[in-house]
């Protein structure tokens, strides 16, 4: 504790009676407690990297601002991080061991969002669903009616669907054409993996019920990759991206409808957007788009592709100055479109090409699973079905969505 050293958080600034405050939390979900500290602390944290004493980060303080810096306020900064589990020491690392063991001991993959992003009482659950749907921004019978050829294929987000739920509706309803069984839902990993794509065997739980992984693909897969890709299954604990779909899967198609799914995590693509480079010619992506077209290829029953993938992340809850503009909104809308637009062609090095463009400047979190969904579903063509913004006043930040329909 002496040379404290902070884990991987996500910090973003939040309004807390009046007063801007910083909040720590976890993204991967490993403890579910969030810390306050005010924003003069964020120097302090910055120093928190398991090489600097309590004593230099004093002298760094003085350096800094020219103040003596107590000790008690830093071993008060210390020991509320540690108690939240937001220190990489032992004590979060015994924590981490107990929930791997506990996962690995788990039949199946518990829903990690239930209560929260929805409800954990089926029939409130229902109820909750249908309102997506019936929203006056929902899709009603529309999306089935414009679509005259097989769907094969859709994208979705995977926002909360408290923010984006009639988004999800319009992407779901044309999956009610679908008489495919087995679904491979492609989902965005968030936070890093020690595989580039994490496969797991475990069934999906929600309180609509169990949905069953098809282990036989999965296991083709795995097979055809030079890499264990269910070495990292703990990836699969808490990440929404997929959970969501599974959800959304299980209202449309009915509890009498038995189907299949198979879940994968898709990894950063930071470094061909860093090195220019189409993802297709790096070889860890081009292998597993390959296995995934093989195994594919090789099943007896029409397979139905499923992307869970936001678009823009901007504002200041993602490191950008200055707030939300209509201008500066409008703007997004329109480069979100254009990406749209390749995926649409079926484009995926357009796709690629836009994001590249600019860096990914607006952080495309959907980015790796669509390229994916791109490059290995056998669709001609999509429809953009619905676009959206969820703008966060407090936090002067938005994340833009979309439904696609693939045909």
């Amino acid at each position: 504790m002496d040379h404290p050293k902070l884990r991987p958080i996500e910090a973003f600034p939040v309004d807390l009676g009046g007063r801007e405050v910083i909040c720590l939390r976890d993204p991967t979900q490993l403890t579910d407690d969030a810390v306050f500290v005010p924003r003069e602390a964020v120097f302090i944290l910055a120093h928190f990297d398991g090489k600097h004493s309590i004593l230099d980060i004093q002298e760094a303080y003085t350096r800094q601002y020219g103040q003596l810096l107590p000790s008690d306020p830093i071993q008060g900064l210390i020991a509320a991080l540690d108690k939240s589990l937001l220190l990489d020491n032992e004590r979060f690392e015994a924590h981490k061991q107990q929930l791997i063991a506990a996962f690995r001991a788990s039949p199946v993959r518990r829903a990690a969002h239930v209560g929260t992003a929805y409800e954990a009482d089926p029939t409130a659950l229902g109820d909750q669903l249908a309102g997506y749907f019936a929203d006056p921004t929902g899709p009603g019978t529309a999306a089935v009616l414009a679509i005259d050829r097989a769907v094969q294929g859709i994208l979705a987000p995977h926002i909360d669907p408290r923010r984006g739920g009639s988004c999800f509706a319009w992407a779901y309803e044309a999956i009610r054409q679908v008489t495919a069984d087995v679904f491979v839902i492609f989902g965005t990993a968030h936070q890093p993996a020690s595989v580039p794509f994490p496969l797991t065997l475990k069934d999906y739980e929600t309180p609509l019920g169990v949905v069953e992984t098809d282990k036989a693909l999965v296991r083709a897969l795995a097979r055809r990759y030079p890499t264990d890709l269910l070495s990292d299954e703990l990836a699969h604990r808490s990440e929404h991206s997929i959970e969501f779909q599974v959800l959304f899967l299980q209202y449309i198609l009915g509890p009498a409808r038995k189907f299949r799914v198979v879940p994968i995590l898709v990894g950063s693509f930071h470094e061909c957007v860093a090195r220019q480079i189409n993802p297709a010619e790096m070889v860890h992506i081009a292998d597993f788009i390959q296995a995934i077209r093989e195994v594919a290829s090789a099943q007896a029953e029409p397979v139905c592709y499923i992307v869970g993938g936001d678009l823009a992340h901007v504002g200041m809850k993602f490191g950008d100055q200055g707030g939300l503009t209509p201008a500066f909104l409008d703007q997004v809308a329109r480069d979100d479109h254009a990406l749209l637009a390749a995926a649409a062609r079926m484009d995926a090095e357009g796709f690629f090409r836009v994001i590249a463009e600019h860096q990914d400047r607006r952080r495309i979190c959907g980015f790796p699973p669509t390229y994916m969904l791109l490059s290995t579903m056998p669709a001609t063509a999509g429809t953009v079905l619905k676009y959206g913004q969820a703008v966060e006043p407090a936090t002067q930040s938005m994340v833009s969505y979309a439904s696609v329909v693939f045909h």
